[in-house]
């Protein structure tokens, strides 16, 4: 004799499969579809992301003069671009270290500040992130040519003038690159455990014996990331340089702007000065990286 309970519908009996969608049967068969109808959009815009690039830097090294190598980089005018290169940005980065950290420091402590003060400071570390690089060229040709407030006063009392000087190279690594060395330290003091800093203080150190001895260390990562970036970003800095100190041999004409230039007349030699820089860039990354930044590797 049949269950009361089981001829009662919906009750004693187990879940509907045979619909799709319905039941755990359907939604098993269904799922799998839908991921892969979701994937295929994606990896194929991650392709394409990819082949943007990577084909540029490969062309770059397939349609190099690698014969003519040798030769085209042992050219006296290399050389000078290459050491003018090096030397300007290792003092831009010396100089974005003294200066950034500081400013690091100060954007981490405005958080408590009003909302305007904070946002204007912000606003002005982050406006050479997204400025051209020229209108940056033609910022500090008018604030330090001859015509402009500070270049005035130079001329005036010290007679130096800074525009189209070596000095001028710098000035303009340093203000494309400072704003990636000071963000990566800002994320490294945000990041930090402020308890130590607590501590120190509490002990009777001072606010720069903290700053020194405890939160520099703790930071230390961040500092050296930013150094990385800094760098790299000087070493390629190409628009407001030729603006603001222009494309003398051996004073202001970097690799950057000397690739150009050879470009117009001789592009085997505008090809193996940009692989070049290519190489040196990776060259200092990766081993600035594995010395300083392990936490970073996969």
């Amino acid at each position: 004799m049949a269950s009361p309970v089981s001829d009662r519908p919906g009750i004693g009996r187990g879940p509907r499969t045979g619909r799709a969608g319905r039941g755990p049967g359907g939604a098993g068969r269904r799922g799998p579809r839908v991921a892969g109808r979701l994937a295929w959009p994606v990896a194929v815009a991650a392709g394409i992301a990819l082949a943007v690039l990577v084909l540029p830097l490969a062309a770059l090294v397939v349609r190099a003069p690698w014969s003519d190598l040798p030769e085209l980089l042992a050219r006296e005018s290399v050389l000078q671009a290459l050491v003018l290169s090096f030397t300007t940005a290792s003092v831009a980065t010396a100089c974005c270290l003294v200066l950034g950290v500081p400013l690091a420091a100060l954007l981490a402590r405005a958080a408590d500040w009003p909302t305007f003060p904070r946002r204007a400071l912000r606003a002005a570390v982050t406006v050479p992130l997204v400025l051209p690089p020229v209108v940056g060229g033609i910022a500090l040709l008018m604030l330090l040519g001859r015509r402009g407030p500070i270049g005035q006063l130079l001329e005036e009392w010290f007679g130096m003038t800074v525009p189209f000087t070596t000095g001028a190279v710098v000035i303009a690594q340093v203000f494309v690159s400072l704003p990636f060395l000071t963000f990566a330290v800002e994320g490294a003091l945000r990041s930090a455990d402020r308890r130590t800093e607590l501590a120190a203080a509490t002990l009777g150190a001072s606010r720069w014996q903290v700053f020194r001895h405890v939160t520099l260390p703790l930071v230390a990562p961040g500092v050296a990331a930013g150094a990385v970036l800094c760098f790299t970003r000087a070493l390629g800095e190409f628009g407001a340089t030729i603006t603001f100190a222009g494309s003398l041999p051996g004073v202001t004409r970097t690799l950057p702007i000397a690739s150009y230039l050879a470009m117009q007349s001789d592009p085997d030699e505008a090809i193996a000065l940009a692989l070049l820089l290519l190489a040196v860039s990776v060259i200092v990354l990766l081993g600035l990286r594995d010395r300083w930044m392990p936490e970073v590797r996969a």
